[in-house]
């Protein structure tokens, strides 16, 4: 029996709003066993079209195990719904993410430009998996998050990082705090992987990245992360992150604040070469 792909859409966006009550995870499990039913096939019959076993599939519709975007991906393409899946996998990660966190991630996915400062640790557009997966891991060793959030956190970053691999990507222009390269995260393997992305992303033509060594003292301009977003429509966004949540800020003369304080930044770096230098001493130095 073959369902048409336009009511079986139509029909899934209707449950999404009648189960709006539900957690997202639960809504995503009850999504696919209806869908799998609707086309009368068995868990083994839709792991076995998506690649995944009927255990998986099982856990998933009784929300006994996260989704990762491959898994939503995956069952948008068998049950042909057209985003559908991924669309509630997104509704579903949003939940693990910092209060203020999707606004952001929803104007960077657009931007065709993005300056970013960081501080302490490697911006996320910039981290390898092993280097995210580790500050994942040591929130869930404080208690701050749950296993299943940790994952989230770091398959939704592995989304976000697509926006590198466009055919046409934004112009980024990163500016590293020293703190970042100084501080090992994960281990020295796992930092050295990280060292190597950074000097492989900066080799890019799209792609400037800067270092503000420790000597700048009292003249760093700012004293969290931020991040400038050049939108389609010409409109700057800005936005900054706090341990307990982050702001999108659209407010025009705060905005054009944070970009002068952005360009006094960027001059009072390390320049891109010298930069590199140093990004490249911390990693002889991890070398063994």
């Amino acid at each position: 029996m073959t369902v048409p792909t336009g009511y079986l859409v139509a029909t899934l966006m209707n449950h999404i709003d009648l189960d709006a009550t539900s957690t997202p995870l639960i809504r995503f499990g009850i999504e696919l066993r209806r869908s799998r039913r609707a086309m009368r096939w068995s868990q083994t019959e839709l792991g076995r079209r998506m690649g995944y076993s009927n255990a998986m599939v099982s856990y998933v519709e009784r929300a006994k195990k996260s989704v990762t975007s491959a898994f939503a991906v995956k069952a948008d393409d068998v049950f042909e719904t057209g985003g559908t899946f991924y669309e509630l996998w997104r509704r579903y990660a949003k939940a693990s993410l910092l209060e203020g966190f999707p606004e952001f991630a929803d104007a960077e996915a657009r931007c065709r430009r993005l300056r970013t400062f960081a501080l302490t640790v490697v911006t996320g557009l910039l981290q390898v998996p092993d280097y995210a997966e580790a500050l994942a891991r040591a929130s869930v060793e404080r208690g701050a998050i749950t296993q299943a959030e940790a994952e989230e956190r770091v398959d939704v970053l592995a989304a976000r990082q697509r926006l590198l691999e466009r055919q046409k990507p934004p112009i980024i222009h990163a500016v590293l705090d020293e703190s970042c390269i100084a501080r090992s995260v994960g281990g020295h393997g796992v930092m050295l992987r990280q060292l190597d992305r950074i000097e492989e992303l900066a080799a890019r033509p799209n792609i400037t990245i800067q270092v503000a060594p420790f000597s700048m003292g009292e003249n760093l301009p700012f004293a969290l992360p931020v991040t400038l977003l050049d939108l389609p429509d010409g409109s700057v966004v800005g936005y900054a992150e706090s341990h307990a949540r982050g702001h999108l800020e659209r407010a025009r003369e705060t905005v054009t604040a944070w970009e002068r304080q952005y360009d006094q930044l960027v001059v009072e770096a390390l320049p891109k070469a010298a930069s590199l230098a140093l990004i490249q001493k911390a990693r002889k130095e991890l070398a063994p």
